[in-house]
C-alpha cells in the first residue's frame, strides 16, 4: 500500500511507500491458541473475575527477567552483556525500596484491600519474594558466567589468592594511603552500640578473638560509598585487566585494622531500606518538605538484608537482631553481593567487547534552513525519533529561543535531566538576557528530588520564574513552548516529547519529539501550562487531552469507536506501544473490544497486567515486549478508524503516559494527535510496523503472564528493529536529502 502524502522538504513532496500489508481479522488467535493450551489457560475466565488481571508486582519481576535474559543473550558483546545483568540487579534493589516497601507498609498497617487481581498485601509479599528469591539465584548464576566468559576474554576479578606478591605489596600500600583513613572499624558492645547503616550500606561483620586475653567480640566495618567496588591493579604485560573486590581487598588486610586479633568468622551485609517519600497534603513548602524528607530515606525500614551464605550462622542472627529484621527473613547470597555494581568493570579500553558507538543523525531538514530550528518548524511539523536523532536538536531550539531577540517567552517543564544541563543552562542565558522564562520542575521525580531541587534553586537566582505544579499530583507531561513575535504579532513554537529533557537519557532511550506551529496545539499547550502554575483547569482543550481531567476518557471514546467498527463489519484495529498497562478501566474496555472482534497489538516493554489469548475474554488480543540495546520508552497509539491498520486514515496519537492508575489519574499527562502526514507515516509506517516485525529483541507474552522469547518463523528473514533506525533515516527530518536517500519499506506480513 501506499503511505500518505505530504510536504517533506517541499510543497508537493510525496512521501516514499512502506509496503505494510494490512493485518487480516484472525479466525482463530494465533500462536496465543497453543500458548494458552500450553500453559494451562485454555479454560474460559469469567469477565468479571479478578483472575483476568496480572498481578503487576510479579509482571515487573517478569521483565526484570528479561532484562537479566539479556545478559545471557549471546548476540550482545560480553560487557554489555555484563550491563544488562548491572540493571537487573539495580532495578530489583530500586523494586524493593518502592514497590515491596509500599506492600511490607500495608502489611504492617493492617490494609485489607486486595489488588486487583484479588491478592492481599501478605499474598503479593509472599509471592514477590519467592520470585524474587529465583531471580537472585539466576543473576548469580549469570555472574558466575560473565566472569568466567571475561577471564577468557582478557578481564579477571580476582580471588585473593591469585594474588602475586608484587601485587600484595602495591594492594598494601595503595590500602594504607586510600582506604585504611576512611575505614572506622567498631566493637560492638554496651559502649559501642551498633550504628546506623544507610540505605545501600555495605558492611562487613565480624567474630573476633584477642590473642591475648582469648575474650571474643562482635566488630563492624561499615564501608563509605566512596570507596571503589573493584579495585584495579596495575597492568602488566601479558596479564589482561584485573580486578579485585572490595570485600576481598580489606580482607587481605583486616590485621591492619583489628591488630592483636585473629578472625574467627566474617561477612559482608547490606541493607536496602524503604526510600519512598509520601507527601503530605498540607506541606506548605515543597522544597523544604524534600530536602528534610530526602535526609529521612536513609533512615526508612530495613525491607531487605542480604548477607554472604559464607557467614557463621551466630553472626547471621547477631547482624538481623541488630537491624530488627527476622533472621529468617534475611536473603543468603552465595556469590557476589552488590552485583549493580559490577558495571564498574566495563572498561573503557575494550571497545572490541562493547557495542559499536552510535553516533546519533541531526535533522537534515534543520541544516536546510540552515539552522534555524523556528524557520524548518514554520515550514512543517517535524519528528525527531531519538535516540537514533540527535537530542541536540531539542537543546538547539532552546538555544536559539534563548539568544533570539525577538523571544519574548520560554515556558518549560522539567521533570529529570543530567547533572550539567544544556537546557537549564539556556533556561537561565534567556532569563538573564530579559526573557519571560518560567519552569516547571517536578519535585516528586522520584530518586532525583535533590538533583531537582538544586536546579530549582539555580534558575530562581536567574530570574526565572519557578512553580512545583501541585501537591496530589505529579507533572509529567514534557512540554515547551516558546513564543516568539513575528510580523507584528505572536507566534508560538511548541515542542511535545514522549521522554525526558535529558541528554544522557536521550542516548539510550527510544523516544519521540515532536515541534510543530499548529495554534490549536499552541493554545492547548499554553491552556496546560496556567494549569500548572495557577490551578486554572482548561474548560476544554481543542487538540490535546490531558490527565487526569481527559486523557482515559479520550483513549476509551477511541476503543469504543473500534468496537462500532467492528460491529459493522468495517476493518477494526489498534496498534499501541508503552512501558506498562495496568489501568483495569482501559484493559476491561480492550478486553470487550476483542470480544467485539478488534484486533489488538500491544507492545509492552515492561508491565503488563492484561491477560492475551484467553478464550472468550482476549483471543484477539497480542503482547509483545522489546528489550534490546535501547530502552523502549515511546508511547503511542494508533486506532484504525475503521480502515485498518496501517493506513493514512489511522489516528494517531503519541504522549507522555503509560496507562496506568497514577499516569491517568495522578499526574499531569498530555496525549497529543498527528496531523501532519508525514509525521503520521512516520510513526505509523516507519516506527509501529518495524516494532511489530522485530524478531530479534522481542518476547511474546503468555496467557499466564510468563514470556517467551520470538525467533524468526520457517522462511521469516531476521529482523531487529534497533538496527533497522540505526541504519535507515527517518522521514520527517530528512528534508531535501529524501529525494536522494528513500528509507527502506518495512513490510509486516498479515497476521494468519
Amino acid at each position: 500500500m501506499t503511505a500518505s502524502s505530504g510536504g517533506i522538504g517541499g510543497a508537493g513532496q510525496a512521501v516514499p511507500a512502506i509496503v505494510s500489508p494490512d493485518i487480516v481479522p484472525l479466525e482463530e488467535p494465533m500462536e496465543m491458541k497453543n500458548a494458552a493450551v500450553d500453559s494451562g489457560l485454555f479454560e474460559a475466565i469469567d469477565p468479571a473475575s479478578p483472575a483476568r488481571f496480572v498481578n503487576r508486582e510479579l509482571s515487573w519481576l517478569e521483565f526484570n527477567k528479561r532484562v537479566l535474559e539479556e545478559s545471557g543473550n549471546e548476540n550482545h558483546p560480553l560487557l554489555e552483556r555484563l550491563r544488562f545483568l548491572s540493571i537487573s540487579a539495580n532495578n530489583l534493589d530500586e523494586f524493593y525500596m518502592v514497590r515491596v516497601a509500599g506492600l511490607r507498609g500495608q502489611v504492617t498497617a493492617g490494609v485489607e484491600t486486595l489488588s486487583q487481581d484479588g491478592l492481599t498485601a501478605a499474598q503479593q509479599l509472599e509471592r514477590v519474594n519467592a520470585a524474587a528469591n529465583e531471580l537472585m539465584a539466576e543473576q548469580q548464576r549469570q555472574w558466575d558466567i560473565l566472569r568466567q566468559e571475561m577471564r577468557e576474554n582478557g578481564i579477571a576479578v580476582l580471588d585473593p589468592e591469585e594474588v602475586t606478591a608484587e601485587e600484595y605489596e602495591w594492594l598494601e600500600n595503595r590500602f594504607l594511603e586510600q582506604v585504611f583513613p576512611v575505614l572506622t572499624p567498631l566493637a560492638i558492645d554496651p559502649a559501642h552500640p551498633f550504628p546506623f547503616i544507610p540505605n545501600l550500606g555495605f558492611s562487613l561483620a565480624l567474630q573476633l578473638r584477642s590473642r591475648r586475653h582469648g575474650n571474643s567480640m562482635e566488630a563492624l566495618l561499615p564501608i563509605p560509598t566512596q570507596v571503589e567496588r573493584f579495585v584495579r591493579l596495575p597492568d602488566r604485560l601479558g596479564a589482561g585487566v584485573r580486578f579485585l573486590s572490595l570485600e576481598n581487598w580489606i580482607g587481605l588486610f583486616l590485621g591492619r585494622l583489628f591488630p592483636g586479633y585473629e578472625v574467627l568468622g566474617q561477612g559482608a551485609f547490606r541493607v536496602i531500606r524503604d526510600s519512598d517519600i509520601e507527601i503530605e497534603e498540607e506541606a506548605e513548602d515543597l522544597v523544604r518538605y524534600y530536602e528534610s524528607a530526602l535526609k529521612r530515606r536513609r533512615r526508612g525500614t530495613v525491607i531487605r538484608l542480604k548477607m554472604e551464605a559464607s557467614m557463621p550462622p551466630s553472626l547471621r542472627e547477631f547482624v538481623a537482631s541488630e537491624l530488627h529484621v527476622n533472621v529468617q527473613d534475611a536473603v543468603l547470597v552465595d556469590g557476589l553481593l552488590g552485583l549493580a555494581q559490577t558495571n564498574a568493570l566495563i572498561v573503557d579500553d575494550r571497545p572490541d567487547l562493547k557495542f559499536t558507538p552510535y553516533n546519533a543523525r541531526f535533522p537534515e531538514r534543520i541544516r536546510d534552513y540552515g539552522g534555524d530550528c523556528f524557520a524548518a518548524i514554520r515550514a512543517k511539523d517535524i519528528v525527531v525519533h531519538h535516540p537514533y536523532e540527535s537530542f541536540d536538536v531539542v537543546v538547539q531550539f532552546i538555544r536559539q529561543a534563548a539568544n533570539d531577540p525577538d523571544v519574548v517567552a520560554i515556558k518549560q517543564t522539567l521533570y529529570r535531566t543530567s547533572k550539567d544541563s544544556p537546557i537549564v543552562e539556556a533556561l537561565i542565558e534567556a532569563a538573564e538576557m530579559g526573557k519571560s522564562v518560567t519552569a516547571l520542575i517536578e519535585l516528586k521525580a522520584r530518586f532525583d528530588e535533590a538533583a531537582n531541587i538544586a536546579w530549582a534553586r539555580n534558575l530562581e537566582r536567574a530570574g526565572v520564574q519557578v512553580v512545583y505544579g501541585f501537591i496530589e499530583l505529579k507533572t509529567h507531561a514534557k512540554l515547551s513552548m516558546v513564543v516568539r513575535r513575528e510580523g507584528g504579532a505572536l507566534r508560538s513554537y511548541v515542542h511535545l516529547g514522549t521522554g525526558n529533557y535529558h541528554p544522557i537519557t536521550a542516548k539510550i532511550y527510544t523516544d519521540l519529539s515532536m515541534f510543530t506551529t499548529d495554534p490549536a496545539i499552541a493554545r492547548d499547550v499554553a491552556r496546560t501550562f496556567n494549569f500548572l502554575t495557577g490551578y486554572a483547569e482548561p474548560e476544554k482543550l481543542e487538540q490535546l487531552s490531558m490527565s487526569p481531567t481527559g486523557l482515559r476518557a479520550k483513549l476509551l471514546e477511541n476503543i469504543r469507536e473500534e468496537i462500532a467498527h467492528a460491529r459493522a463489519g468495517r476493518k477494526a484495529q489498534v496498534w499501541a506501544k508503552m512501558n506498562a498497562l495496568v489501568d483495569p478501566i482501559v484493559i476491561d474496555a480492550l478486553y470487550e473490544a476483542s470480544q467485539a472482534g478488534v484486533q489488538i497489538d500491544l507492545i509492552m516493554r515492561g508491565i503488563c497486567c492484561l491477560r492475551p489469548g484467553v478464550p472468550g475474554l482476549s483471543e484477539n488480543i497480542r503482547v509483545k515486549s522489546i528489550v534490546g540495546r535501547f530502552l523502549e520508552h515511546s508511547r503511542i497509539v494508533c486506532f484504525g478508524a475503521g480502515h485498518g491498520l496501517p493506513s493514512p486514515q489511522a489516528k494517531v496519537y503519541f504522549s507522555s503516559a503509560d496507562w496506568m492508575p497514577r499516569n491517568l489519574d495522578r499526574r499531569v499527562e498530555v496525549l497529543a494527535p498527528v496531523n501532519n502526514p508525514t509525521v503520521h507515516a512516520q510513526i505509523v509506517d516507519q516506527i509501529m510496523v518495524s516494532n511489530l516485525k522485530d524478531n530479534q529483541q522481542s518476547w511474546r507474552m503468555l496467557p499466564d503472564g510468563r514470556y517467551e522469547r520470538i525467533s524468526p518463523a520457517a522462511g521469516e528473514e531476521p529482523f531487529n528493529a534497533h538496527h533497522y533506525f540505526m541504519d535507515n533515516p527517518s522521514l520527517s527530518g530528512r528534508g531535501s536529502s529524501l529525494e536522494r536517500n528513500e528509507p527502506p519499506a518495512v513490510e509486516l506480513k498479515p497476521r494468519k
